[in-house]
């Protein structure tokens, strides 16, 4: 259980989840449809981690990643092949429970993330899964409210170029061991200086478009998190490793709790 539990990329798995509840509570799901969408979500995300990790197995074996429970031989191929398709399986009725439509809106995100995973990683075109799988999560939420909404344009926007830059922030320690075993993402094609401006240039602009989307004044709110945003980027791109995306999953907390605390355009 522990290597599993390692293997599916708990932080940014519980990151999205965090994520997808929050704007429920924010779009008034209530108790019981936040919990169907953080369960829904949930599983999708396992799976996606699960079915990293496995995808990887050889590079990760080439490269020497002591942090894959994988790639160590700590945990077998075949319980994570079943662990993977079982969270799958799970993220079908969870997601369709909240209604046809929202939840093929979540399975088309859920399946761009596979497609990541398995092909589009290693292409020029590495960034729309994350893209499109961020961008349809207000989609999923706001889709199972009565009369069955779609999210505004600039929370939509807003959520795929959060999860764009994500893509950029996740792959900037990872770069020289991607293009030593041929993933050549756009970030490995750009190399690390400039996917790290590309990264930062996408998370501000989903915040600008948080901020500036919504009808009505943005409010005191609005240049301290401009000014949050921008430290927790600056900061991370100093530090390095994995705290871009850190700093990104960070960025997109922040964002929710402003559409928490002033319930803007989500119902």
């Amino acid at each position: 259980m522990g290597g599993l539990m390692r293997a599916c990329h708990p932080v940014p798995a519980a990151g999205v989840t965090l994520f997808a509840g929050a704007l429920a509570v924010a779009a008034g799901r209530g108790p019981a449809g936040t919990a169907l969408t953080a369960a829904a979500v949930a599983a999708g995300q396992l799976s996606v981690g699960w079915s990293n990790d496995r995808a990887d197995l050889l590079r990760d074996r080439a490269t020497g990643r002591r942090d894959k429970p994988l790639a160590t031989g700590v945990l077998p191929a075949a319980a994570v092949n079943r662990a993977a398709v079982g969270a799958l399986l799970l993220c079908v009725p969870l997601s369709l429970a909240a209604g046809s439509l929202a939840g093929t809106a979540h399975l088309v995100g859920v399946g761009a993330a596979w497609a990541y995973n398995l092909r589009l990683k290693a292409t020029a075109a590495s960034w729309a899964p994350y893209a499109l799988a961020f961008g349809l999560l207000p989609a999923f939420v706001t889709l199972a409210l009565p009369g069955g909404p779609w999210p505004p344009l600039w929370l939509t926007g807003a959520a795929a170029l959060l999860g764009a830059g994500a893509h950029f922030a996740n792959v900037l320690p990872d770069i020289a061991d991607d293009l030593a075993t041929g993933v050549r993402g756009l970030p490995q094609r750009l190399g690390a200086r400039r996917s790290a401006a590309v990264a930062a240039g996408l998370v501000l602009a989903s915040t600008a478009c948080l901020l500036l989307g919504p009808p009505g004044p943005v409010g005191p709110y609005g240049p301290w998190l401009l000014v949050l945003t921008c430290a927790l980027l600056y900061g991370s791109a100093r530090a390095g490793g994995r705290m871009p995306f850190l700093a990104t999953m960070g960025v997109a907390g922040a964002d929710v709790l402003l559409l928490l605390v002033l319930g803007r355009g989500l119902r």
